[in-house]
């Protein structure tokens, strides 16, 4: 599955908890998932990015079995819109990514600890011939913003990805995408320089994925909920679009796909 083509692609996000930061994402029944991905489809989503397990910071725990009841309905409802939508799975266990492998066939395995919190995952993704997210964080969700002691911070970023991906190619893995972590285990201040240089996280030659629609940061900086973060998400998507991001990971599918075509027409792409 060769996942970035010439065009740059949206990832909608489809939450299947009750807990995730932004409430207007948060699907749990059938008929919502089925309304919620067509929805998608309508807007332009290229790949649909299914998460049973929340990860924002100070979230709790999901048991293994909880999230994999999630994550495959999530899957048994998009692929019953749509037979060839691309879909992805938010997930750091194996027994998760295996479970969807096993059954759905090549998906993307989007792991927010890039293989580091469950040594499997590299060997299943590597059975399975999967593209693999492989995103930079630190600590659990509810340990990881005590963890944001960094020098350079996008040094540091760029550096752990750097080793990570020889580390899984190593193992197997034979498609992988850098993820920054925008969020994870970053001050308001970091996560901003990390998208007003993510073309040194671009520079690795590896497709960048950016993860930054409606997150508290920029509500932070401009004091406002997420409910009212559309426009920033633009903004900051058209940033993250001119540094060499290949993939937007967004809430609002329409926006991003809008955002895209009018930046591949302004630079003939």
């Amino acid at each position: 599955m060769k996942i970035v083509s010439a065009h740059r692609k949206v990832m909608s996000i489809l939450n299947i908890t009750p807990d995730s930061f932004f409430a207007a994402s948060r699907v749990e029944q059938g008929e919502a998932i089925r309304s919620r991905v067509e929805q998608m489809m309508r807007e332009g989503a290229d790949i649909i990015d299914i998460g049973g397990y929340s990860t924002r910071p100070g979230a709790a725990d999901v048991a293994p079995e909880e999230e994999r009841q999630r994550v495959l309905l999530g899957a048994e409802e998009v692929r019953g819109v749509s037979p060839d939508v691309t879909i992805s799975i938010d997930t750091f266990r194996s027994e998760i990514a295996a479970a969807v492998l096993e059954r759905f066939g090549n998906v993307i395995i989007n792991d927010i600890s890039g293989g580091e919190r469950d040594q499997r995952m590299a060997e299943v993704v590597a059975y399975h011939a999967a593209p693999m997210v492989v995103m930079h964080s630190r600590g659990t969700p509810r340990t990881m913003q005590s963890l944001t002691a960094y020098g350079d911070v996008v040094e540091e970023v760029r550096d752990h990805l750097a080793r990570r991906a020889d580390i899984l190619r190593a193992q197997g893995v034979g498609e992988i995408i850098l993820d920054p972590g925008i969020g994870f285990a970053k001050t308001e201040e970091q996560n901003f320089a990390l998208i007003a240089s993510l073309e040194r996280i671009a520079s690795l030659g590896y497709p960048v994925l950016a993860g930054i629609s409606r997150k508290s940061f920029m509500c932070r900086a401009l004091d406002i909920s997420p409910d009212d973060a559309l426009e920033a998400t633009t903004a900051l998507h058209w940033a993250c679009l001119e540094r060499g991001a290949s993939i937007l990971r967004a809430h609002d599918t329409l926006a991003a796909r809008q955002t895209i075509a009018l930046y591949e027409k302004i630079y003939r792409l």
